[in-house]
């Protein structure tokens, strides 16, 4: 990232009229692929819709776009979204309802109509050869396997690894669930070693394990706990002390955690305390209370690094996000608003006051808006172009260009 985060160029938006806007529109997971051409969303309502970026020519603009390019219809909510890594013309994504490719060109076609419908195979008497005819890209997505029964259970979050088959790698749950007081909330695969994992858990623990060591990982390797300050124990603070997301860093040596309050990054070789902590949104603090009772405290925050490692994004209320410069220290509040989603603008950093006098460009935090709020964010694995899911709407910010 470059020094100055203060400032973002919208790059397009994807926005769906709220007056149509369903519950099964809320966007649920936002991926992009491992190249960053291709941007998967997964919504409520069990869809995933594929975006496509498409580069104009140098002559017109400097801006990356990306085009609706496919939506796929699959049961129930996707609430994770994964792309493997690709090995031919196909590419397959990886969905909390199973894996699925998605194949450029058409398939089937002597088994199809001009209108694309399946043919009955006892009616076709004739092969019919493919002539060449200039086209748009059609794109047919079918589901390529799926892992029936993995789970009993609501499945939190997703990693791909060179497993072939469903395996119980972890099993924490007791024999009687009324002794249930733990829940694994995110997992996920080391970056460069397959045998490796993290997982964290509802009570704000991490746990790295090692499957060389076990088929069955019920052991750890390392464990990571920072310790409660007794001063700050309240009726809270389990809650707010799960952790929702995990990430390690792209270069293997970190892991990041999100829990509701704050980002925290861990070295691999310190197990007793995080070496970064940075605040979201700790002027919620005194409003726990508040969103205790509309629910809002159970949010599930995610959070990804940029391609280098060395800025860390972030989701939070009103639908603003949160970005923090490792390196400079230096952090910004950006928001994710149709006013702000017109070609070429220039998002204003945003403050929230706590009390006392209220700055002009200052919003007041009992103005905060709740139910607008971002949970899922994306970054490009090698550029500067972030994709942040707000509630029903799609933003895609790059950096500012010169």
């Amino acid at each position: 990232m470059e020094e100055d985060i203060d400032t973002r160029k919208i790059n397009n938006s994807f926005l769906r009229d709220h007056s149509y806007a369903t519950e099964a529109d809320i966007n649920l997971s936002v991926e992009f692929n491992h190249t960053g051409e291709l941007l998967a969303t997964g919504d409520k309502g069990g869809r995933v819709v594929i975006f496509q970026r498409s580069r104009r020519s140098k002559n017109q603009s400097h801006e990356p776009e990306f085009d609706y390019l496919k939506s796929l219809e699959i049961e129930e909510k996707i609430n994770k979204i994964r792309w493997l890594p690709q090995q031919n013309a196909a590419y397959f994504l990886l969905s909390t309802n199973g894996t699925w490719s998605v194949i450029r060109g058409q398939k089937g076609y002597n088994l199809k109509d001009e209108e694309g419908r399946l043919r009955d195979p006892a009616t076709i008497t004739t092969l019919r050869v493919p002539v060449l005819r200039p086209m748009d890209l059609m794109v047919e997505a079918t589901p390529r396997r799926v892992f029936a029964n993995a789970h009993t259970y609501h499945i939190n979050s997703i990693s791909v690894t060179a497993t072939m088959k469903p395996t119980y790698i972890v099993d924490i749950k007791p024999a009687n669930m009324e002794e249930l007081t733990e829940v694994i909330t995110a997992a996920e695969f080391h970056p460069h070693h397959c045998n490796t994992f993290v997982y964290s858990s509802s009570k704000g623990t991490i746990r790295l394990c090692d499957m060389r060591a076990s088929a069955l990982c019920d052991r750890h390797t390392k464990f990571f706990e920072e310790p409660e300050d007794p001063s700050n124990r309240s009726f809270f603070s389990e809650i707010i002390s799960s952790i929702s997301d995990v990430k390690f860093s792209h270069s293997g040596r970190y892991i990041m955690t999100r829990d509701y309050l704050t980002v925290k990054v861990w070295d691999l070789n310190m197990e007793n305390r995080p070496i970064e902590t940075y605040q979201v949104h700790d002027y919620l603090r005194s409003k726990l209370c508040s969103l205790y009772e509309n629910d809002c405290i159970f949010d599930k925050f995610e959070c990804v690094w940029n391609g280098s490692d060395s800025v860390i994004m972030t989701g939070s209320y009103n639908n603003f996000f949160r970005m923090f410069d490792r390196n400079t220290k230096r952090d910004v509040t950006l928001e994710a608003s149709r006013e702000n989603s017109k070609p070429r603008a220039i998002l204003k950093p945003r403050k929230v006051c706590v009390g006392g006098k209220r700055r002009k460009d200052e919003i007041s935090v009992d103005s905060l808006d709740f139910s607008k709020k971002i949970l899922h964010t994306a970054w490009h694995p090698s550029e500067n172009i972030i994709a942040v899911a707000a509630t029903n709407n799609l933003y895609i910010f790059q950096d500012k260009v010169n």
